[in-house]
């Protein structure tokens, strides 16, 4: 059946990027939306829009019950759910086919069998794949993983067996952290995934994180169209992925392949798909980690480098067409830099926020998938993903030097962004000679200082506001920043203000002596002490959430919690006064 009416059940640049394939294929477009996305581009974009309920994820975007409504309404012969949201939801999967919709995706079976990773752990070991020492069982109590911990020895990573992307996961170095990681996980798991199951593995402390992308089709025809490397990461979330992974060989390469595709064949995958794996440089070893039943985010560096259009091939093969090819040869190297809303000086906080310019950068080799524009919000209740930053090069060093300049290009203001980060790992010797790993940037990496936020750098003790300016000095263009007294003019948006230094302004990590402050805007999810406690400096006080990242907020000082102001659920601002510890 020939799809004429595709409903994309997704936002942002997702979204924008299936409605330009689909409109490309001359298939008419559908979105969804919620409240706050009601002038988002992917809106802008389709033939038609549907609003699908109010901000929040679980009111929109994850409201199965309410898209299914609009796919019947629009009259969709097709679901495509892009990655995230629904897209490895096994019941949402059968209720789009029950209601005669077509799923472009996997067969629900196949999500059901990898989205748990106990279970596909087990289709894995069936299928001969390499397996990272683990459980193929859920495990229930600190007791039990501590048992196993000493059996496998420390680290060991205890993992949320539905889900992925970091979420649910917690790494544990010795007996004394157990409980708090397994709670920790457990918790994330139920709030992100709608289940608590978690099981461990043997955590590998240097490996490096590479892909493989696959493609079946409905007659069972599998063909791998090769790997990524996803080793630049911050909290088990990928930064930079890059293809072909730097440093393997091509009898590694192919062993990595046949073994994806059989992983895939032990569930009868349909579709797109990535297998994942921890490699071992030094021995050549990989070891199965997931797969994940859906497109991923970084499927545009395997695009660049193979010329093929990843979903367009998903519509293909969601209408009953076969792959018309046997294997790919690519061609050049092909990089990708995550522009997330995130500020890499403060720990990649989440910056959520309205941006003032916006400017993508363009040339050879260049590819920019995005969603936002000048007066765009980034919101805290979705992803923090702006954009993504694609670059082709005929080998790794052109590519690189084409992400630098690309880099440089690149103007975002109103939020932190994460391309301070880029360039700086553009630069360091280790990236460059392809040594690093999935803890490199977090171990290895030196961020520059931030500076205080709200506090002045001149000597002035007045209050001042960024002023910038253009001259031309012997013909030449110079761009100019001063500082100024403030005089009230000109404090719109994008204007930065130098304030006189005030002993109870918050810092920037949140506190100002024993006043604890919101690092971000974000919903307290679980508080850690109550009122009259006796804590010590830099012990856990509540866990805030934003933008799918949970961030422990500490105590600064030993004391006592003299004032406790917030509890599970509460929403904070920015700034907002959480605690007191005198």
């Amino acid at each position: 059946m020939a799809i004429s009416r595709l409903l994309i059940a997704n936002r942002g640049e997702i979204a924008v990027r299936i409605i330009r394939t689909a409109r490309e294929l001359g298939i008419h477009t559908i979105a969804i939306y919620s409240d706050l996305d009601r002038d988002s581009l992917h809106v802008e974009l389709a033939d038609e829009s549907w609003n699908v309920g109010a901000a929040p994820a679980a009111e929109s975007y994850l409201n199965a019950r309410k898209i299914l409504e609009v796919a019947a309404a629009s009259r969709a012969d097709a679901i495509h759910p892009g990655y995230g949201f629904l897209a490895e939801n096994a019941a949402f999967a059968k209720s789009v086919q029950k209601a005669g919709v077509i799923w472009v995706g996997p067969p629900p079976s196949s999500i059901e069998a990898m989205g748990d990773k106990i279970t596909s752990r087990r289709h894995a070991e069936q299928a001969k794949v390499p397996m990272v020492p683990g459980t193929s069982e859920p495990v229930g109590s600190v007791e039990e993983v501590s048992t196993l911990a000493e059996e496998f020895g420390y680290p060991i990573a205890i993992k949320a067996a539905f889900g992925g992307g970091g979420k649910g996961m917690r790494v544990v170095n010795s007996a004394t952290e157990l409980g708090a990681a397994f709670d920790g996980a457990r918790r994330e798991a139920d709030a992100y995934f709608g289940n608590s199951s978690v099981y461990i593995e043997k955590y590998l402390p240097s490996p490096r994180h590479v892909e493989a992308q696959i493609l079946f089709d409905q007659a069972g025809k599998g063909v791998f169209l090769g790997e990524r490397d996803c080793s630049v990461q911050r909290r088990h979330q990928k930064l930079i992925e890059e293809t072909p992974s730097p440093g393997m060989t091509a009898d590694q390469r192919a062993a990595l392949g046949e073994a994806a595709l059989a992983a895939a064949r032990s569930c009868g995958y349909v579709n797109a798909g990535t297998v994942e794996f921890l490699f071992d440089p030094d021995s050549g070893e990989f070891f199965f980690l997931e797969m994940n039943t859906r497109l991923q985010v970084e499927h545009t560096v395997t695009e660049m480098v193979t010329g093929l259009d990843l979903v367009a091939w998903q519509l293909r093969i969601a209408q009953g067409e076969e792959l018309t090819f046997d294997s790919v040869t690519p061609r050049g190297h092909a990089i990708e830099f995550r522009i997330n809303a995130e500020d890499p000086l403060r720990g990649f906080l989440p910056t959520p926020g309205q941006i003032v310019d916006y400017r993508e950068p363009a040339g050879p080799g260049i590819r920019v998938d995005g969603w936002i524009r000048a007066s765009s919000r980034v919101s805290q209740y979705y992803d923090n993903l702006m954009a993504k930053l694609v670059v082709w090069g005929q080998d790794r060093d052109q590519a690189i030097r084409r992400g630098r300049r690309a880099l440089e290009e690149y103007l975002i203001t109103g939020v932190a962004t994460t391309i301070p980060s880029h360039l700086i790992v553009l630069d360091h010797p280790d990236f460059l000679e392809g040594r690093h790993y999935t803890r490199w940037l977090e171990d290895q990496v030196k961020f520059p200082d931030p500076v205080p936020a709200g506090q002045p750098t001149l000597p002035e003790d007045e209050e001042l506001s960024r002023r910038d300016m253009t001259v031309e000095i012997g013909g030449r263009r110079f761009s100019v920043t001063y500082w100024a007294p403030d005089t009230g003019i000109g404090t719109g948006p994008g204007v930065t203000r130098r304030a006189r230094p005030k002993l109870d302004r918050p810092s920037p990590s949140g506190q100002t002596d024993g006043v604890v402050t919101a690092p971000m805007q974000g919903t307290i999810v679980k508080v850690h002490v109550k009122a009259g406690d006796a804590v010590d400096a830099d012990q856990p006080l509540c866990v805030l959430e934003a933008m799918k990242m949970e961030n422990e907020v500490r105590s600064p000082i030993a004391g006592e919690v003299v004032d406790l102001r917030v509890q599970a659920g509460d929403t904070v601002s920015l700034g907002a006064v959480l605690a007191v510890v005198r």
